[in-house]
């Protein structure tokens, strides 16, 4: 009886192309790779860091696994205006969220707007470093924050075990570097993009210490260096009705909602 190819499955050339690829990547995993991708960090390290104020716009996606192994993405867009050492407003929406942080230095507002409910925290050390790192001892992490911190490279590199340069991809038409590392836990890449302006234009994380391998995934659009901000553009004015309340009683602001609905209901 002739075998039919189950619908998605890959023909077996492309099966062996694949494996193909797959194997000269990890040959090209020498010394040589690991310094031109450590080079390619520490560059956009550098331009990063130095840019005082930056203006963005991103898309990102997480995933879930069920008990049935099945992958779930949940998508969100947003934008981020910055201005150094710690201002900065971030707006993300989803199917499930819509939020917003802002700091003007001294104080942070996480606002849920799907919720209008906002709580304050006082900004310890002043700069986003220090924020993002007092959100995570909160339990709010932020995957991307690192890009943007103070020193991108020490954040990404201090516990890559290993590091190639695949070579280039294009990301929204822009020609990119494409990194890939690994730490124990971990695997993450990163698209830089080429040329003089160092620009990260996508990152890949992937949590391996999960079953199935979920990957959070952020793709930057629209960055623009010393965008013009209005005076009062990281005053926090919260909304018509808006409740103030607790960090902890802030609710279900996260990309996945506690009990997110599965298969369409």
């Amino acid at each position: 009886m002739k075998r039919t190819q189950a619908k998605g499955w890959l023909p077996p050339r492309l099966v062996a192309a694949a494996t193909a690829a797959a194997l000269a990547i990890g040959l090209a995993g020498t010394a040589r790779a690991a310094d031109d991708a450590d080079a390619i960090v520490k560059a956009m390290s550098d331009y990063v860091s130095s840019q005082k104020t930056i203006s963005l716009t991103f898309d990102s996606s997480i995933e879930i696994v069920t008990p049935q192994i099945q992958k779930i993405q949940f998508a969100s867009s947003g934008s981020l205006d910055l201005s150094r050492p710690g201002q900065f407003r971030a707006h993300r929406v989803g199917g499930y969220a819509d939020v917003e942080a802002v700091s003007d230095g001294k104080l942070l507002t996480i606002l849920g707007h799907n919720l209008n409910v906002f709580a304050q925290v006082p900004v310890e050390g002043g700069t986003l470093d220090d924020i993002v790192a007092g959100l995570r001892d909160r339990g709010a992490d932020m995957p991307g924050a690192d890009l943007f911190s103070s020193n991108p490279y020490e954040a990404l590199m201090q516990d890559v075990i290993d590091a190639k340069h695949i070579g280039r991809g294009v990301v929204d038409g822009v020609e990119c570097e494409h990194l890939a590392f690994r730490t124990l836990d971990t695997d993450w890449q990163l698209w830089v993009e080429v040329g003089d302006k160092p620009i990260p234009r996508k990152f890949v994380i992937t949590s391996k210490a999960v079953a199935a391998a979920p990957e959070y995934t952020l793709v930057i659009r629209d960055w623009k260096t010393d965008p013009a901000f209005a005076a009062d553009a990281f005053a926090f004015k919260p909304p018509s009705g808006a409740k103030k309340v607790e960090f902890t009683a802030l609710g279900d602001i996260d990309e996945i909602p506690a009990g997110a609905p599965i298969g369409g209901k």
